[in-house]
């Protein structure tokens, strides 16, 4: 079998492949023993099933490498496909790992005399510019969103602004940085993102590794 005919499975780097790697080999797939090498440096890998590769791409690059058909699979966080948005991507089914929800949230100091049902204007830091106009739009409120890649919690105590929006897990980071949760956006889990096109092309192939997943999910869960 040739390699571009290969099927290739993307995968987050960071904590979400630590929760799906089980379910991925659960589905069958077992990456050579590079992949879990901290010491290696190539991003793709061939596995145990001669028909898929995996690579392995920063979470919000999964969604671009599926909807341009460069992966065909790909394991990403309800976030990422929102903010992107893409047509070209169908996430047929929630894999129930990295929970976690995206929130709008302020400095302690302002929760008290602030109330998010009167706001007109907001002025935001976050990695999700796009989500987050939309749902302020929804809401017919105008949001000024400021693009950050990271350290977005520092945003109101530099005076960059006093509002973000951002993941939250536990909460300790936005506590530990004094910010309060003030609105939720979206409850936010990892799903299993397919490009369209290739469904269409190559739907026994791709048909059978969503079957697997979705059997490894309930595993999981029982």
């Amino acid at each position: 079998m040739s390699t571009n005919r290969k099927l290739v499975l993307a995968l987050p780097e960071g904590r979400i492949l630590r929760e799906v790697m089980p379910l991925v080999r659960s589905a069958g797939i077992e990456p050579e023993p590079a992949f879990d090498d901290g010491e290696a440096r190539q991003l793709r890998f061939t596995t145990n099933r001669p028909e898929i590769d995996v690579v392995r791409v920063r979470s919000f690059d999964v969604a671009t490498f599926v909807a341009f058909g460069a992966a065909q699979l790909g394991v990403a966080g309800a976030d990422v496909l929102m903010e992107f948005d893409y047509p070209e991507i169908y996430a047929p089914l929630d894999l129930g790992v990295g929970r976690c929800r995206l929130a709008v949230a302020e400095p302690q100091d302002m929760v008290a005399r602030d109330d998010p049902a009167t706001w007109s204007h907001v002025r935001v830091a976050t990695k999700y510019p796009s989500l987050t106009a939309r749902h302020f739009a929804a809401r017919g409120v105008q949001a000024e969103c400021i693009k950050l890649n990271g350290a977005v919690e520092l945003a109101p105590e530099l005076g960059l602004c006093r509002r973000i929006v951002d993941l939250v897990s536990s909460g300790d980071t936005l506590a530990a940085n004094g910010l309060v949760e003030v609105e939720l956006i979206a409850d936010v889990t990892s799903r299993l993102a397919v490009n369209r096109a290739a469904w269409k092309t190559r739907a026994d192939e791709i048909g059978t590794w969503i079957e697997r997943f979705r059997e490894a999910v309930h595993a999981d869960a029982s």
